[in-house]
């Protein structure tokens, strides 16, 4: 097996050498999220106050959850959330790629 000496790590090494690679994720999946709920609500022709009153919470606490930028969110809100828009969730726990040594 040849290996390309001109080729550097992958991007998520690189993340993870800078310290940022699980907030980088998770801002990556927070913006999933949030465009997931968007597109269901524009499918089911749900507004935002119908969404807050489906999900049983206040317009305030549905922005946050709709903020691609604001990552944080309970578990149980998501699922009422993905609910709401006639979805369920589903979460996958994958293997990690095995490290190679240096």
């Amino acid at each position: 097996m040849s290996t390309n000496k001109h080729r550097g790590s992958s991007f998520d090494n690189f993340l993870r050498e800078e310290g940022v690679y699980e907030a980088t994720q998770a801002a990556a999946v927070k913006r999933v999220i949030a465009e997931l709920l968007r597109e269901g609500m524009a499918r089911e022709r749900i507004s935002k106050p119908e969404m807050a009153r489906r999900m049983g919470t206040s317009r305030s606490q549905l922005d946050r959850v709709l903020d691609p930028d604001y990552v944080t969110i309970q578990l149980d809100t998501l699922i009422k959330a993905a609910r709401a828009v006639g979805r369920d969730v589903q979460i996958l726990f994958k293997p990690l790629p095995a490290r190679r040594s240096a």
